[in-house]
């Protein structure tokens, strides 16, 4: 193992929600004031009440948050301070004759939860059907503000501040000398940053987006689009980025101009809150595929829970309009941005960017945020899943990393 002096002892963090919290949760829900909703059968207007409605019941009378809580507990976890902010994460150890730590991030509305299907295999591929040579020290840690690293006490936590605590993390607190990433989403935010600002610790990352370091930044902060016209563009590229927009844009705007303000109704109505999120993950995973048989309830239910019960909703909205309002410099002046070796994993069920084929995928990566980055070695397109890759197709992901990292021990 790949390690300094080696890592510190860590007390166990284990998840024991108060029954107290859990009393008043059930009590929210079923108080419920349910919002009429005519001709909305298709969702034309938004998450309808027809579906809300019955998984809402379900919350409040049939879900059993304790059942989960063994399924959050079954990995082993540490919640501790890193400079200042409360860093929950899991830490399970690879079985295999070289671990190398692979540092797990998710993004917004993910938990750390998203990712435990990749861990086994990972940690012990010998054990999945793989070559123990590929085993891995898995990190996954929460983002500072979202599930339980919270409360957040670093107001102005952002991707570039993340960045910072994981890399501590990793190095200071784990004594691990180089490490590798995996990330998704705002994750991959973060991931970048790493590859810009540490890429000397790193093996290298592997992304499940290509986010661009600006993001968030200049006079559009707020605008997904960039303001881009779509009138004048060929159908077929017309109708890929209406229907990305239609899907990403409200969600975008939201988070970085009025963050608070819907905060304050997500905070006090579970219900509400579970209505913000559920609109993510069934628009944003796999477009070709069935949600309902993809994504459980209790799973659905598992990941609202850890929202509601830490008041996460809030600060892990604010990363979002954080990294408009501090802006990190560049650690150096290299080009491009991202001096770390760089793969990626995209799944074509995402609507964003909404790609039809492989070749039309890499194409938008080549001609957009794949210019960001100075070392690209493995570019893989699936067609299983979509925003959600290692819950919605883990096996693609765990090919990928095992296929990354073999070639950056």
């Amino acid at each position: 193992m790949d390690t300094t002096e080696g890592p510190r002892t860590l007390a166990p963090f284990t998840v024991q929600i108060d029954q107290e919290i859990l009393d008043d949760l059930r009590a929210r829900l079923k108080a419920t004031r349910f919002a009429p909703d005519p001709e909305n059968e298709n969702e034309t207007y938004g998450l309808s009440t027809a579906y809300l409605k019955p998984l809402v019941e379900y919350w409040a009378d049939g879900f059993d948050w304790r059942a989960a809580e063994a399924k959050l507990n079954a990995v082993n976890q540490h919640r501790l301070d890193v400079d200042g902010t409360p860093v929950h994460f899991v830490h399970e150890r690879g079985k295999g004759p070289a671990p190398i730590p692979l540092l797990l991030m998710h993004g917004w509305p993910w938990t750390h939860h998203h990712w435990h299907k990749v861990i086994g295999p990972l940690t012990d591929p010998g054990a999945h059907g793989g070559d123990p040579a590929d085993a891995f020290d898995v990190v996954v840690p929460s983002l500072p503000g979202f599930g339980f690293s919270t409360p957040l006490t670093a107001p102005r936590e952002n991707y570039a501040s993340m960045a910072d605590r994981f890399h501590t993390l990793m190095t200071g607190i784990l004594g691990y000398e180089r490490y590798g990433v995996g990330a998704a989403d705002y994750g991959a935010l973060v991931g970048a940053r790493l590859g810009h600002k540490y890429a000397d610790s790193l093996y290298g990352i592997h992304l499940g987006n290509e986010m661009p370091p600006a993001m968030f930044q200049g006079d559009r902060f707020w605008d997904l689009t960039g303001g881009q016209r779509t009138e004048d563009l060929p159908e077929r590229e017309r109708a890929r980025l209406v229907r990305r927009n239609n899907i990403y844009v409200s969600h975008v705007a939201a988070h970085l101009l009025d963050g608070q303000t819907v905060t304050h109704g997500l905070n006090d109505s579970p219900a509400g809150m579970l209505a913000w999120i559920i609109k993510r993950y069934k628009t944003w995973s796999d477009r070709n595929v069935d949600f309902a048989a993809e994504w459980p309830a209790d799973d659905l239910l598992t990941f609202a829970t850890v929202y509601w019960v830490n008041q996460a909703i809030g600060s892990s909205i604010r990363a979002y309009k954080n990294a408009s309002l501090y802006p990190p410099a560049p650690a150096h002046d290299r080009t491009p941005y991202v001096q770390a070796p760089a793969s990626f994993t995209f799944l074509l069920g995402d609507s964003s960017p909404g790609a039809e084929t492989p070749e039309e995928r890499v194409a938008i990566f080549k001609a957009g945020g794949g210019q960001f980055y100075a070392d690209i070695r493995d570019v893989n397109v699936h067609e299983k899943g979509g925003h959600f890759g290692p819950y919605e197709n883990p096996e693609a992901w765990i090919d990928d990393l095992r296929a990354t990292y073999r070639k950056l021990r």
